[in-house]
């Protein structure tokens, strides 16, 4: 699956998008933010609040409990705020 990266999370982990293949065992969101954050110290910083970062799957807003399977691509974005 390609991943993308937005705004902080792009700056921490150090690129804009990559392609990822999670191991089997990484089922939902949350495991492969989880897994992610296992990639090394940029993406344990990236990664390091959960709940701080959003994420799209294939431009849908999903929930951490949310199923990865036949996805085609993740986005992790900050949470948006008006003005």
């Amino acid at each position: 699956m390609k991943a993308l990266y937005f705004a902080w999370v792009r700056e921490r982990v150090g690129r804009a998008e990559e392609e990822l293949d999670p191991p089997s065992t990484v089922a939902t969101v949350g495991d492969l933010v989880a897994w992610l954050s296992q990639r090394g110290e940029d993406y344990a910083r990236a990664f390091e609040k959960p709940a701080a970062v959003r994420v799209a799957l294939d431009r849908v807003h999903a929930r951490s409990d949310a199923r990865i399977a036949g996805v085609k691509e993740v986005a992790f974005f900050p949470p948006m705020t008006g003005g």
